[in-house]
């Protein structure tokens, strides 16, 4: 895994291999995704939430780029230790908060509202159709912000009615929807 912008940018770590539950995000579809955020927001003014968050591949990059304000979720312990350690490595304990719990049951608890979101969940996840709606419904994104969902191509969301747009990376594909 490794950092690709910002002051952090080159900077590679190596998460335990062991049973690990993720699927990090290939270089060549964040660079392309980060582009896309690059402009239409600026990094230094967003609330970030990182959902599915794993290794914290995106935390990292949202506070190397200047994001101050960015909550990771996930619920495998070994994630959560893993984004500590690197946080800390980072120096980055102020920037981000950490949250070990399923990520249904902290979306319907928190009443904070993001500017950005980002869900990579695993491609198999049963309900993942379901988390644009779960997202909206709970009023997660303010009013110019953005949901951004990682899914493969076996699913949809063109016609889901807070739909934008997507960019495809080959298998890894990111559908962007706004309130």
């Amino acid at each position: 895994m490794r950092i690709i912008g910002g002051k952090f940018k080159g900077r590679r770590f190596n998460p335990p291999a062991n049973k690990w539950p993720t699927r990090p995000t290939t270089d060549f579809a964040k660079e392309g995704l980060f582009n896309i955020i690059n402009n239409n927001f600026d990094f230094e003014e967003l609330k970030v939430l990182d959902l599915f968050g794993g290794t914290g591949n995106h935390s990292y990059e949202f506070i190397s780029r200047g994001a101050t304000d960015v909550t990771y979720v996930d619920k495998f312990g070994g994630c959560v230790a893993f984004v500590k350690k690197t946080a800390a490595l980072l120096e980055i304990e102020k920037y981000l908060k950490i949250y070990k719990s399923d990520v249904f049951k902290f979306v319907k608890s928190t009443k904070q509202q993001y500017d950005y979101i980002f869900a990579g969940p695993p491609y198999p996840l049963p309900n993942l159709d379901t988390i644009p709606d779960v997202i909206f419904e709970h009023d997660l994104v303010k009013e110019d912000g953005w949901l951004v969902l990682e899914h493969n191509p076996n699913h949809d969301f063109k016609d889901h009615p807070k739909y934008i747009k997507e960019r495809n990376y080959g298998t890894t594909i990111f559908s962007i929807f706004t309130p």
